[in-house]
C-alpha cells in the first residue's frame, strides 16, 4: 500500500488497555502452546498501535504547523506512557512464565533480555513524568522547525540554509553562519529552559525507579546489556589518543588547501577552495540514479529499493515547517520502512539517502519476524547498517558526482574520521550533565566548551559570543530527544570503516556479511551482531588504532592539493 493510502485512525487507548489486560490474564493461565498463540495476538495489538503512532509522527514531522497532526502528536505524547505500561505488563508475564524455557527456544533469548531491561525502566508512578518528557521533546522539535531565517533575500529553514554554509565564498559562509547562530542566540533562553526541565524530569524519573542517576536508566532504556559506561569511557579515551591527533593534522591540511592561516568555525564545512562535491541533479534525478545503483548492488537491494519507490515510502525534500534532520521509521502493520530526509543540494543529500536506505534495507530484510522487538536492533547496531551502506555504495558515487567523485570520496572518509571526536564530545557532555543534574545552564555551557576543547582542539569560534560561551550543542537534537544515543553513531562508524576496508579487499564477502547482519534484525545484542558480521568490537583494544591507521593510510595516499 502506498503511504498516502494508509488509513489513519487514532487508537482507542481505553479499548486497547482492556483488550491487552484480558490477553495478559489469559496468558498467565495458559499452557505453553496457548501462550505462544497469545503472544501473537498481543503483538498484533502492539503492531497496530505502533503503526498509527509512526504514521502520525511522520505526518507531524512532514509539517509541524499542521493542526491535525499536531493534535495527534499531542495525543501520543500523552498516551505513549500508558501504552508502555501495558507492554511492561506483557514483559512481566513473559519473564515470569512457568514455560519460559520453551518460550525462549521459540522466540529467542534476546526478547527476554529486552523484557528484563524494560521492566527496570518503567513503573506506573512515572507515567505522568513520561508524558511531560515527551511533551518537552516535541517542544524542541517544533522550536527548531520554526526557524525562518532571512538570508540572500529569502526566508529559509535551517536545512535550506545549509548550502550557504559550505559556499566557496568565505564571506557568504561566514554571514550564513552568523544568520544561523543569530536564530540560536534568540532562542537560547527557550533552549536552556527546555533542556533544564528535561534533565530534571529525567533525573526525577530515574530516582523514582531506584537509579542513582539518569545515566544508569538511560543505558537500560537503550538496552545496553553487553557493555557499560566504563567501557564507553575507555573507548572515548582511545579516540582521544588515536583519532584526535589525525583529525588535527587533517584540519591543518584543510586550512592549507583553502589558503588560510587558520580555520575558523565557518570554514570547517568547506574542504576544497573550489567548493565541496555536490550531486549533479535534483531529487527525481537522484532517485533514478539511486535506482540504478541499488539494482546493480545486489538482487536484494534492487527488490528493496523498487519497493520503496513503488509504495512512496520516502519524503526527501526540504520545505517550510518540515522537521529538521533525517530518520527511518517502520510501519509494523505493513512491514514497511519509511525514509524521511531534507535534501538541500549538498553532498549530504546522497549520504543521507544511502544512510537512511541502510536503515530501511535492514528493516525490509528483517520485516518478517513475528516479534516487534526484532524489526530493528538496538541503536548502535542499527547505525552499522546505515553507515556501512554509505561505504558499500562508493563504487556508484560517480553516478551522482560525475567529475567531482574523487572530491566526494575524500570528503566522505575524512568526515567519517572527523565525526568520531565530535561524537564522543556529545557523549562525555551528557555523562557530565546527568552526573550534575542541578548545574545551571551557564555551567552546562562552560562544561561543553571544556570537553569540546579536549576532543576538538582545532575549533576556533572567531569571537562568536554564543558559540564561545558553549552553545554549539543546542543544535544537536539527540541531546534533547534521545539522551546517550549519540555514542552509538561513533561505535557504528568504527564498524562501518571495517566494512569499507573489507569491501575494498573482498567486496563479495563483505556484502554477504552485511546482508546477513541485516537479515538478523534485532534478534541478537550489539556485540553478538558485531560477531555475526565478522567485525571487531570497537571496545576491543587495538580496534580504533587499526581502523584509524587504515583510513589515514588511504587519505595520505591522495594528493589532496589536486582536488581543488
Amino acid at each position: 500500500m502506498q503511504f498516502t493510502q494508509i488509513p489513519y485512525q487514532r487508537p482507542d487507548i481505553g479499548s486497547l488497555t482492556k483488550r491487552m489486560n484480558a490477553l495478559i490474564i489469559d496468558f498467565n493461565n495458559a499452557n505453553e502452546q496457548k501462550q505462544v498463540e497469545l503472544v501473537d495476538e498481543i503483538n498484533k495489538l502492539r503492531n497496530h498501535f505502533e503503526t498509527m503512532y509512526s504514521y502520525a509522527s511522520i505526518r507531524y514531522t512532514q509539517d509541524t504547523a499542521n493542526k491535525q497532526y499536531q493534535d495527534e502528536q499531542d495525543f501520543f505524547d500523552a498516551n505513549e506512557p500508558a501504552y508502555t505500561g501495558l507492554v511492561t505488563e506483557f514483559y512481566r508475564a513473559l519473564t515470569q512464565s512457568k514455560h519460559k524455557t520453551g518460550l525462549e527456544k521459540k522466540f529467542g533469548k534476546q526478547l527476554f533480555s529486552i523484557a528484563e531491561m524494560k521492566l527496570k525502566t518503567f513503573s506506573p508512578e512515572i507515567e505522568p513524568d513520561l508524558v511531560l518528557e515527551n511533551q518537552l521533546s516535541s517542544e524542541y522539535t517544533k522550536l527548531i522547525a520554526s526557524a525562518h531565517i532571512q538570508f540572500d533575500g529569502k526566508e529559509l529553514s535551517l536545512s535550506e540554509l545549509s548550502p550557504y554554509l559550505t559556499s566557496h565564498e568565505r564571506e557568504t559562509r561566514k554571514n550564513a553562519n552568523i544568520a544561523k547562530y543569530k536564530f540560536f542566540t534568540e532562542k537560547s533562553a527557550d533552549l536552556d529552559r527546555i533542556y533544564d526541565e528535561l534533565v530534571k524530569q529525567r533525573t526525577k524519573i530515574a530516582r523514582k525507579l531506584g537509579f542513582k542517576t539518569f545515566t544508569e536508566l538511560a543505558y537500560m532504556r537503550l538496552m545496553r546489556h553487553d557493555y557499560n559506561a566504563a567501557m564507553v569511557k575507555n573507548y572515548r579515551e582511545q579516540i582521544r589518543k588515536y583519532v584526535v591527533p589525525l583529525v588535527s593534522e587533517l584540519k591543518a591540511k584543510q586550512a592549507k588547501r583553502l589558503g588560510l592561516d587558520k580555520l575558523k568555525f565557518y570554514d570547517e564545512a568547506l574542504l576544497f577552495k573550489t567548493g565541496n562535491a555536490r550531486p549533479k541533479g535534483d531529487e527525481k534525478w537522484m532517485l533514478n540514479k539511486a535506482k540504478q545503483m541499488y539494482d546493480e548492488l545486489s538482487p536484494r537491494t534492487s527488490e528493496f529499493f523498487s519497493y520503496m519507490l513503488d509504495n512512496e515510502m520516502m519524503d526527501l525534500v526540504s520545505r517550510k515547517n518540515k522537521a529538521a534532520g533525517g530518520y527511518c521509521t517502520f510501519l509494523n502493520d505493513y512491514k514497511s520502512p519509511f525514509i524521511f530526509a531534507n535534501f538541500n543540494g549538498t553532498m549530504h543529500d546522497v549520504t543521507v539517502l544511502t544512510h537512511e536506505a541502510g536503515h530501511a534495507f535492514q528493516g525490509y530484510s528483517s520485516r518478517n519476524y513475528t516479534i516487534p522487538e526484532y524489526y530493528f536492533p538496538t541503536f548502535e547496531a542499527c547505525e552499522i547498517h546505515s553507515m556501512s551502506m554509505e561505504f558499500l555504495t562508493w563504487p556508484w558515487m560517480k553516478l551522482f558526482f560525475e567529475e567531482s567523485t574523487d572530491k566526494f570520496l575524500f570528503e566522505h572518509l575524512v568526515g567519517a574520521l572527523q565525526f568520531l571526536p565530535y561524537g564522543v564530545t556529545v557523549d562525555e557532555y551528557q555523562h557530565w550533565v546527568y552526573d550534575n543534574p542541578d548545574a545551571t545552564p551557564v555551567e552546562r555551557k562552560l562544561q561543553w566548551r571544556n570537553i569540546e576543547m579536549k576532543y576538538l582542539p582545532h575549533r576556533d569560534y572567531d569571537e562568536n559570543a554564543y558559540l564561545q560561551s558553549g552553545g554549539f550543542w543546542q543544535q544537536q537534537g539527540h541531546i534533547y530527544q534521545s539522551p546517550f544515543y549519540y555514542i552509538d553513531y561513533t561505535l557504528a562508524q568504527v564498524c562501518a570503516l571495517q566494512f569499507w576496508k573489507r569491501s575494498n579487499d573482498d567486496r563479495k564477502s563483505a556484502l554477504k556479511d552485511y546482508e546477513d547482519l541485516c537479515n538478523a534484525g534485532g534478534s541478537q545484542s550489539f556485540l553478538d551482531l558485531v560477531k555475526l558480521a565478522k567485525l571487531t568490537s570497537p571496545f576491543e583494544d587495538g580496534c580504533l588504532e587499526g581502523v584509524t591507521a587504515e583510513a589515514g593510510k588511504w587519505i595520505h595516499s591522495i594528493d589532496d592539493s589536486q582536488l581543488n
